[in-house]
């Protein structure tokens, strides 16, 4: 499968076409971001560490009957995938109260919800990708009500399955945001699941783990990647 075109930059990866109408190359950078781009710093080996880890959660997800957009991994920073027509609304789940939530609704940071909640964010930097409900985003034509309902149970789903990974290594899975595309008529789980887009605590001590080291300035954010990586038994030295 050969790279061609540029398609589009992100916050931390790169999409180009590739000589096969269906498919994608991902490549992941050493890029982080938070606060809508208003804090960026390159981290050395995160790009790498994420596409890895990332591969692994979505075969483990592969494996559990959920759709993914993976098909392969190319090199430790490029990764095939399948080709989506992404729906514009992120869907998020909290099974502990932390950012956002916090400080819109006053609730105190670990508190557990039970059961998790379930959002939809519209994907609009500019706009800060704002809270949206299940009819503004068919009104507004960025989904479907089949689609919406099929991206809650695949979201629920997600969240069962690693929350018993993650807690199997010690981990609390306080909450994540997934994207999701379509794929010849079919509901696929799209975008990339790591450190970047999910919380992450150690179970007994509530040290952060996740993307929160680098927007709160915690440091080590990396190491607390690969710490992740290597509590699941991601091999990061698989290519």
């Amino acid at each position: 499968m050969l790279k061609q075109t540029l398609l589009y930059t992100g916050k931390a990866k790169s999409v180009y076409e590739t000589d096969h109408p269906d498919h994608l190359i991902l490549v992941f950078r050493d890029d982080a971001s938070a606060f809508n781009g208003e804090k960026v710093a390159q981290l050395d080996r995160k790009g790498k560490v994420n596409n890895l880890f990332n591969a692994f959660i979505m075969e483990k997800l592969a494996e559990a009957g959920i759709e993914t957009h993976f098909e392969k991994l190319i090199n430790p920073s490029e990764v095939l995938v399948k080709k989506l027509d992404m729906i514009p609304v992120e869907c998020v789940i909290r099974n502990y109260a932390a950012g956002s939530l916090c400080r819109r609704l006053g609730v105190e940071e670990g508190k557990q919800l039970t059961p998790p909640t379930f959002e939809l964010f519209f994907k609009d930097d500019a706009l800060g990708d704002p809270m949206v409900n299940e009819s503004q985003s068919v009104a507004l034509g960025w989904a479907t009500e089949e689609q919406l309902a099929q991206m809650k149970v695949l979201t629920y789903k997600v969240n069962e399955v690693l929350t018993a990974l993650f807690n199997e290594a010690g981990m609390i899975l306080v909450d994540f945001k997934l994207e999701f595309g379509v794929f010849h008529d079919r509901i696929v789980l799209g975008d990339e699941f790591s450190p970047d887009g999910c919380r992450l605590w150690d179970k007994e001590t509530k040290k952060k783990l996740d993307k929160d080291r680098f927007r709160q300035g915690l440091g080590d954010v990396v190491e607390a990647y690969e710490e992740v990586a290597h509590r699941l038994g991601v091999n990061l030295d698989s290519i």
